[in-house]
């Protein structure tokens, strides 16, 4: 794990920018797997500054979606699928075709697993996958456990996620959560860790402990053969 220590959040969304869109100059359909919440927000903004200034280069960019809340609409503000659409789809111009998702609220959850595991084994493998660090550890919501699931998958939601900050303030909380699994992270060409916000210096020193354990997912991401994980300076003392 390459790990960068930056002075603040626009140097860490410009550093983490830039690599998405080397990887895209050299890869033009490439596979960008997106985390939500604040953490990624501004690298999002820096890649639609980027289409504003060359819109052909996002032509064939394809986007999917690592993780959602189940049991929220898709217009609800705190859904994954709100954030996306208003931070990617909708500034970047992708088009249904190249966009690969959970649905939102589906009849059955564990069929419409099986439906992304499947397009994500035609499609696939994620060229970079962005991802948060959770208070927790989880990726995406690979929630702390003895054994991780390697695919997409239904998840239990642990209390310290149902806490995040997109639901937060929500009177409606999801039921359950649907991720892609940690073996397809693994899968993965480039993982791109971003760990920034409040509350993130014991997460941070697990992580960077080196130390891998399941109860602690994150720290999977020491197998992989190319993380840059992005670190906002000064986490007390780290």
């Amino acid at each position: 794990m390459n790990i960068h220590f930056v002075n603040d959040y626009a140097t860490l969304s410009r550093s983490a920018a830039e690599q998405v869109l080397e990887a895209l100059r050299d890869t033009p359909d490439l596979l960008l797997c997106c985390a939500t919440g604040n953490s990624p927000t501004g690298l999002y903004e820096e890649l639609a500054k980027a289409y504003r200034k060359n819109p052909s280069l996002f032509q064939r960019l394809r986007i999917m979606k690592l993780d959602e809340w189940g049991g929220l609409g898709a217009d609800h503000a705190g859904s994954c699928e709100y954030y996306l659409r208003e931070k990617v789809i909708e500034p970047l111009h992708i088009t249904e075709d190249r966009y690969l998702r959970f649905l939102n609220n589906p009849p059955d959850p564990v069929t419409e697993c099986l439906r992304v595991q499947e397009m994500l084994a035609e499609q696939g493998p994620i060229d970079v996958c962005v991802l948060g660090l959770g208070a927790n550890g989880h990726l995406g919501l690979n929630e702390p456990a003895e054994q991780l699931h390697p695919h997409c998958h239904v998840a239990q939601l642990a209390e310290t996620t149902l806490s995040h900050g997109m639901i937060a303030g929500s009177v409606k909380k999801p039921a359950y959560g649907m991720s892609i699994g940690m073996e397809d992270i693994l899968a993965s060409r480039h993982v791109i860790m971003l760990v920034v916000g409040a509350g993130k210096e014991l997460a941070t020193e697990k992580l960077l402990s080196g130390e891998m354990t399941n109860q602690f997912p994150a720290t999977q991401l020491w197998q992989h053969h190319q993380v840059d994980s992005y670190v906002v300076k000064p986490l007390n003392n780290l």
